[in-house]
């Protein structure tokens, strides 16, 4: 039994009866399944009142370390997921994507590896996700594709996934449950707490992980929004009190722990609209923006509504936004003003807002087809009005200003955020890091979501609000850190890498196929085609020099004359040598016209010999 004072804590005194009742109830009609539960069963039986007694005799046992994976999302943007584990339970909480960088030419996503998670499927009890934004549901797809484990998250959450999964043919296989903010699951040796926090989007939520080793608690991305368009402020009276029962570890977001002061309200944002659409009074309005960021929308709605002008919206993803969230009311729209992009030339161009998606200058955005005049609804007036309300993401700076350069040049009147404020981060700057940790104190502190850059500032402001140095942990993908209330301990390893999605290939893209792309892309190609006789191995015509990404041919005839020839010399030295296999040939072809055009060029095209036998 957990001695009087944890008794205390958890209000068992005040509830001795509830909670035999509660426990008679569970054992009478097998409540305690740890997998396959309904939405229904989850939202009745899994309510904010508390530990079952059950759950409370775990307590009891001698206390095993908690181990925390992270499998992604640290030393990186994207790809956020976490698994814990306790006395061989598991849980996995998030499970994201990250967007290719020039490093990865060619790839459409990013994902986790899931090769731990798939070597112990059979002890995950379920996946939480914290908010609905693609660096934190992304993958889920990939990782049903490859086992069927229960989802919990919240309303908005739980329908973004659902139209991902829809997309992807899982809809049927998958065990979508609706957890309240201020409810909780419990899956074996884990209690999962929902609590509410502010992002930019809506519905996101921290966790209150209690294992029989202690609390933890993961934040996912939050920040603290005094005045938010929903006026659902983040609960932070649930982290106190969380802090005041003690909290054996944090998890919390690191995204802005360069940042001094606090995030702005998303209410700014407003104000702008509002200024920026009083000057554009007898022009068309544009706005780009992430199509997550349900409040910002609300507020273009909003003013589109005071200055009497109609929606359009285009691009997938914030038709498919846009359509979820009106249906759960989380975007209030109303009747009359949404009408369809292919509609908006039958209207006065002073009376149309359009919302697209492309804030980050993504080359099949609809923003940038607008930009380049490939969009077949929409075709940029000289006064029009853009409205970039989102920051570039780090990488993304050249493309937003070549669609901003763009749009300049074709009359159109840009705004950005560094003009106005039209943008606010939906991220925690260090005031609101700090207060966190102040409310929580935890025994352990551990920084995620960010690159080292962020995590080690966020691990100075730890140190600086009194948590010993020895008690923060600075971590990396795949380190297995083991939790007590004594230590902890990172002494093991799991593998945690990334896989490449190409169209449909997931993960058939390696180092070696990337290499080539960038080969490619840097250097071009040279074709060496040779026809020889299979028997008397003589050369039967010229070889055949093709050139794509290397020189125009036309213009270097020269040179391919010269490449003829050093491939002469190369066949008649390996004929002479009596070199009987064909890849030495083309081996030495390689090499040899590799080093030839760098001597004559300096420049390293890739050079693909093909011998054709007859």
């Amino acid at each position: 039994m957990a001695d009087p004072k944890q008794k205390k804590n958890y209000g068992y005194s005040a509830k001795k009866n509830f909670y035999n009742r509660a426990a008679q109830k569970t054992k009478d009609n097998n409540m305690l399944s740890d997998v396959d539960m309904s939405q229904k069963k989850v939202e009745k039986t899994l309510g904010s009142t508390g530990f079952r007694k059950s759950f409370a005799n775990k307590q009891s046992k001698p206390k095993k370390p908690v181990k925390i994976i992270p499998l992604g999302g640290l030393g990186e943007i994207g790809k956020n997921i976490t698994l814990y584990e306790y006395d061989g339970e598991m849980i996995l909480v998030d499970c994201g994507m990250s967007f290719p960088d020039e490093e990865t030419p060619g790839i459409d996503i990013v994902i986790p590896d899931f090769a731990y998670i798939l070597e112990c499927k059979d002890k995950i009890k379920g996946l939480f996700i914290t908010h609905g934004h693609e660096d934190h549901i992304g993958a889920i797809p990939y990782l049903l594709k490859e086992f069927n484990v229960p989802i919990y998250a919240t309303s908005l959450t739980i329908a973004l996934i659902t139209e991902k999964l829809r997309e992807h043919r899982l809809l049927n296989e998958a065990s979508l449950n609706v957890v309240k903010p201020g409810s909780s699951v419990n899956l074996g040796n884990f209690n999962v707490e929902f609590i509410h926090v502010n992002h930019s989007i809506p519905d996101a939520a921290g966790f209150a992980i209690t294992t029989p080793a202690g609390i933890i608690v993961h934040t996912g991305d939050f920040k603290i929004d005094t005045t938010p368009i929903d006026d659902n402020i983040i609960d932070l009276a649930r982290f106190a009190e969380l802090g005041k029962k003690g909290v054996l570890a944090l998890l919390a977001d690191s995204t802005n722990a360069e940042r001094p002061g606090y995030t702005s309200s998303e209410k700014l944002v407003g104000n702008s609209f509002e200024t920026l659409f009083s000057k554009a009074e007898g022009h068309r309005i544009v706005v780009a923006t992430f199509s997550s960021n349900i409040h910002r929308i609300q507020q273009i709605i909003d003013q589109a509504v005071k200055c009497d002008r109609k929606v359009a919206v285009s691009g997938r993803s914030m038709l498919n936004v846009v359509k979820v969230a009106s249906e759960l009311g989380y975007l209030k729209v109303p009747e009359g003003v949404l009408i369809e992009i292919e509609t908006i030339k039958n209207y006065p161009t002073e009376k149309i807002v359009v919302v697209t998606t492309g804030s980050q200058g993504e080359p099949l955005s609809a923003l940038h087809r607008i930009a380049f005049s490939e969009h077949r609804q929409v075709e940029i007036i000289p006064g029009d009005m853009f409205i970039i309300s989102a920051t570039p993401i780090p990488g993304n700076e050249k493309t937003v200003s070549k669609v901003v350069n763009e749009l300049i040049k074709r009359g159109a009147n840009v705004v950005y955020e560094k003009m106005y404020d039209v943008h606010v981060s939906g991220h925690a700057c260090q005031e609101e890091l700090k207060m966190m940790l102040s409310l929580v104190k935890p025994k352990y502190f551990m920084p995620v979501h960010g690159e080292e850059k962020h995590l080690y500032k966020h691990s100075l402001l730890g140190l600086a609000m009194g948590i010993p140095q020895e008690n923060i942990i600075l971590s990396t993908n795949g380190t297995v850190v083991e939790l007590t209330d004594k230590s902890f301990n990172t002494a093991s390893s799991v593998p945690a890498g990334r896989v490449l999605v190409d169209g449909l290939g997931v993960g058939d893209v390696g180092s070696i196929v990337l290499r080539d792309r960038k080969h490619l892309a840097e250097g071009g190609i040279i074709v060496v085609t040779v026809v020889v006789d299979a028997v008397s191995r003589e050369v039967l015509s010229r070889p055949e020099i093709v050139s794509r990404g290397f020189v125009f041919v036309k213009e270097s005839e020269e040179l391919m004359s010269q490449i003829e020839f050093a491939v002469y010399d190369i066949l008649e030295a390996c004929y002479k040598g009596n070199v009987k296999d064909w890849n030495i040939y083309k081996t030495r072809i390689k090499d040899g016209i590799g080093k030839f055009l760098y001597n004559k060029t300096h420049r390293s095209p890739m050079v693909l010999p093909v011998i054709v036998e007859i």
